[in-house]
């Protein structure tokens, strides 16, 4: 018999009600639907004050970068930030592959299955602080590209290391203790 685990709801804002131009009084689940066949037409979601044609770029290059990427603007706050990333997860769900940013004003909300979530927190802090959705978006991609520092190089170097120590410590006092008799029969008596 195999378990399955329910879904997590999420919690889409009605703030994503203006990224489509639709009234703050339209359940967010109908603007929702509008954001995604907007992301499926051309890799973006904004409203109609957004520079929407700087954005269509950002994914163009991201795609000629080999990154599948779809942005979301939402001109708006939500309450919190963690809406962002469930608004995310929709869209990422509904492109398989894909990676998704979805911004605001002051957040980022990410997801992707191609990085790992230290990476889209990373490009989530660089992006937050951009001040326009267009160079938020380049942002982000920027920090996909940046060089993750060696991190397994590193650890295995550190392991090396102090083995290698502890083998030339454990040299050091077999030797010390060999000489020790050796040095105390070649004293005088007095």
């Amino acid at each position: 018999m195999a378990v399955t685990m329910p879904l997590i709801p999420l919690y889409i804002p009605a703030e994503v009600c203006a990224t489509v131009g639709a009234s703050p009084a339209t359940p967010p689940e109908v603007c929702m639907k509008q954001v995604l066949v907007d992301v499926a037409d051309d890799g973006v979601s904004a409203s109609k004050d957004a520079d929407i044609a700087g954005l269509r770029q950002v994914v163009a290059d991201a795609k000629h970068k080999g990154i599948d990427l779809k942005v979301v603007w939402v001109p708006q706050n939500p309450p919190i930030d963690t809406p962002l990333r469930d608004i995310a997860t929709e869209i990422g769900t509904a492109n398989p592959g894909s990676t998704v940013l979805v911004i605001s004003p002051g957040w980022a909300g990410t997801y992707s299955t191609s990085y790992d979530r230290v990476t889209l927190e990373a490009g989530q802090d660089v992006a937050k602080t951009a001040g326009n959705p267009v160079q938020a978006a380049k942002n982000f991609v920027s920090q996909l590209q940046a060089p993750e520092f060696p991190w397994t190089a590193l650890t295995i170097l550190l392991v090396v290391l102090v083995a290698l120590a502890t083998v030339i410590t454990r040299v050091l006092q077999v030797r010390g203790r060999r000489s020790a008799p050796a040095e105390k029969a070649t004293e005088p008596t007095p």
